[in-house]
């Protein structure tokens, strides 16, 4: 599939040229007020920006045996985010997929892949409150075990140009996830905003990587030394 990239000139998306590899650090991922507190250590790259894709917000992420945790911080925007609890999958947020097993060539998700969304506001009569959900992968073959809303966690604050945002997935809410046998998960993000567009671990939404795993980044699931 070729697609048309920036202004010109580039026929094929710069990313779908290569197979990444990312780290994600272990991490206490302690709950507080504010979610969770990840330093900029934690880091998780945006490799989109190859394909001229924006990069306006900072993502960082971290694991351990209890679960996947998350902090993101939104940059650059004028207008509030679109976010509605009964349109997860067409809101602003973080749209998060994770395969636990880093499974080998299967274009059709299996029960250990997992989409969630992240919303920083939608829920309650106001819309004011965040959203997190686990949504299913269209076309899967399997679906995970499905996890309450209530596992899991999320908190953001609004600012005046973007937002902050943590969240928490618990181990329950991720089927298949042991890092001890398998210390490598596959992962794809999409930060979606519809005033400043997608930013993405890598390719765009030009390419079906909201359904297929063969287009997600391996994620090592580093410890300490």
């Amino acid at each position: 599939m070729s697609t048309a990239v920036g202004k010109g000139s580039t026929l094929i998306d710069p990313t779908f040229l290569f197979d990444f590899s990312v780290a994600m650090k272990r991490a206490p991922l302690k709950w507080g007020k504010t979610g969770v507190r990840l330093d900029e250590s934690y880091r998780i790259p945006a490799f989109g920006t190859l394909a001229g894709r924006p990069h306006y917000a900072d993502l960082r992420m971290g694991w351990n045996e209890n679960g996947i945790g998350f902090r993101v911080e939104v940059v650059g925007k004028a207008q509030m985010p679109w976010c509605r609890e009964a349109r997860v999958e067409e809101s602003d947020g973080l749209h998060l997929y994770i395969d636990t097993r880093n499974s080998p060539g299967i274009h059709r998700a299996n029960r250990y892949c997992h989409q969630f969304a992240f919303l920083p506001i939608g829920a309650s009569v106001k819309r004011d409150q965040p959203v997190a959900r686990m949504l299913n992968i269209h076309r899967a073959r399997e679906l995970p075990t499905p996890v309450d809303t209530d596992s899991l966690q999320v908190y953001s604050n609004l600012k005046k140009h973007g937002y902050e945002m943590s969240g928490l997935i618990p181990t329950k809410g991720l089927t298949g996830f042991d890092p001890s046998e398998y210390p490598r998960i596959s992962m794809w993000y999409a930060i979606v905003d519809r005033e400043i567009g997608w930013q993405t671990l890598s390719l765009g939404p030009e390419y079906p990587c909201q359904e297929d795993p063969t287009l997600w980044a391996t994620v090592e699931l580093a410890r300490d030394k």
